[in-house]
């Protein structure tokens, strides 16, 4: 039986949304994340950040700012005393921009190829894990890996809730003001809360 892991969804859930994160300045964490995460590290979770980053693909930005952004965000949360056990991208995008970056690939969500190499790289079970993101595709995503979804209503979570949820084919197993709530969720559904 594989690691229970809480997956991720990067910009709306562990960073403020700003359209694109085109520039490192633009990166800044969410209220009381590096908490979360904290606590998640602690109770034996894998925490694994699943982002599509297709601006590399439009040409809004290199894909060697991705790294950049992504070591800001480690070293952010080794502060609070967090850490990540994986963070996997996506800089395709099937229509815009050029080869390589302009492809249909596996990796891009809904598709599950970035999760499939977590599972592999850290030996992950999802029936066991969650799903946490800020719109509504992070919860399609999430059901179909096959974990329990979290959505938050930072980034764009309140307003597809409000103004899209009634019409979800499925729904988010709760709903989050932030991620410190809705790890407070995961540890009194784990009955560790």
């Amino acid at each position: 039986m594989g690691h229970k892991a809480v997956f991720l969804d990067r910009d709306g859930t562990i960073n403020e949304e700003v359209g694109y994160v085109n520039h490192i300045d633009r990166f800044i964490l969410l209220p009381r994340v590096g908490e979360a995460i904290r606590i998640l590290n602690q109770n034996g979770f894998k925490v694994i950040v699943v982002t599509n980053q297709s601006g590399v693909a439009r040409g809004y930005f290199p894909e060697s700012l991705i790294h950049l952004v992504h070591q800001k965000m480690k070293d952010l949360l080794m502060k609070e005393g967090a850490y990540l056990d994986g963070i996997y991208y996506c800089p395709h995008h099937p229509e815009a921009g050029e080869p390589p970056y302009r492809q249909r690939c596996r990796c891009r969500k809904p598709n599950p190829g970035l999760v499939e190499k977590a599972v592999k790289d850290l030996d992950i079970d999802c029936s066991q894990s969650y799903f946490i993101g800020d719109r509504g595709k992070d919860i399609e995503f999430g059901h179909l890996i096959g974990a329990k979804t979290i959505l938050v209503l930072t980034g764009y979570g309140r307003g597809d809730w409000e103004f899209y949820g009634n019409r979800w084919e499925r729904k988010p197993h709760y709903v989050a003001k932030d991620l410190y709530e809705a790890v407070q969720w995961i540890l009194r559904t784990e009955g560790k809360g």
